[in-house]
């Protein structure tokens, strides 16, 4: 039976691209805008449209069920914005975070801010294993600097900058893989697949 994923809309953008490519890779697709809907779910997707204090304000009612699920293995995708809200804070927001991922989202140290377009993604992970470019599409200010050892692949930007994240089941990427051609969709069908085995 096709893995279902529960998609968290917070109301602020298209998620046609993400959930086209998810169904793509095998799986069936809810999006949720009433985020109580997201504890029924066999699998999360937080997608990567929002700034950080509105994406939370929407996830607010179920925060605490949300990071108990995380920390019980529940599947899970975080992209950009949806990783993001996975730390403890963010320099751009002054709410807190979900606080599921040690550590705060600070701004980029680069000579050119926002970091735009494609760049390469150093990773052994297992999402990575078919991919036969490293080539990602990125659109950020800000990035994850976690205070524990989650870090599964960085990027040259300026300095190495860590983009891609795992703890438990959850998986956080600062790239947009449903905007990363054939090296996003193979990230994504690998990520349907560990899904699968761990729902």
């Amino acid at each position: 039976m096709a893995l279902k994923v529960h998609m968290a809309d917070y109301g602020v953008g298209n998620l046609h691209s993400i959930r086209k490519a998810l169904e793509n890779c095998g799986a069936k697709v809810e999006v949720v805008t009433d985020m109580r809907g997201l504890l029924e779910a066999e699998c999360i997707v937080l997608p990567g449209v929002g700034a950080f204090d509105k994406t939370l304000e929407r996830l607010q009612p179920v925060r605490e069920q949300l990071v108990d699920m995380l920390r019980s293995g529940t599947p899970c995708l975080g992209i950009c914005i949806g990783m993001q809200i996975l730390f403890e804070g963010s320099e751009e927001g002054k709410e807190p975070g979900l606080g599921f991922l040690s550590g705060r989202v600070v701004r980029l140290k680069a000579e050119r801010v926002p970091h735009m377009g494609w760049n390469s993604v150093q990773s052994n992970d297992r999402l990575m294993r078919g991919v036969q470019s490293p080539y990602f599409y990125f659109a950020h200010s800000f990035h994850g600097s976690p205070r524990e050892d989650v870090v599964v692949g960085t990027t040259d930007y300026f300095g190495r900058v860590p983009t891609l994240f795992k703890k438990s089941n959850t998986y956080g990427t600062q790239f947009h893989p449903e905007k990363s051609s054939a090296s996003g969709m193979t990230f994504l069908r690998n990520f349907v697949r560990f899904a699968e085995e761990e729902r």
